[in-house]
């Protein structure tokens, strides 16, 4: 059986976080300062825009333009690095946990009966 916060750490925050990178590249900020603002080293950058890191899932497209709007916000200025902890946890809020699951090939039985303390918990329960 595997705790959601396993599939959490494993799967949906490396999803996020590959997403948050591409996009503020995307806007134009360069691998070094990416990383910089997202606490994470350079060569992390480089394997989440590669999908060599954060791709084990599919993030839905509600998910993504959070993301997308979250990555605009730190590139104009008007969200901090202080955020990153509290936005990636909103955004995880709202990944649906049985798209999660389908995509893992995980029946929800074998996450027992917290599965939504951590995985999907503002979002479709399982």
């Amino acid at each position: 059986m595997k705790p959601p916060c396993e599939i959490v750490v494993w799967y949906v925050i490396p999803a996020i976080r590959s997403e948050l990178a591409k996009e503020l590249l995307n806007l134009g900020m360069k691998q070094k300062d990416v990383s910089e603002l997202m606490d994470i080293t350079q060569p992390a950058v480089s394997q989440y825009i590669t999908d060599k890191r954060g791709s084990g899932i599919k993030l839905d497209e509600n998910v993504r333009q959070m993301v997308k709007n979250f990555a605009k916000e730190l590139a104009d200025g008007k969200a901090t690095k202080g955020q990153l902890i509290s936005r990636t946890c909103a955004i995880c809020k709202h990944v649906e946990t049985v798209d999660v699951l389908r995509q893992l090939n995980i029946d929800k039985s074998e996450l027992g009966e917290d599965c939504e303390s951590c995985l999907g918990s503002e979002s479709s329960k399982c």
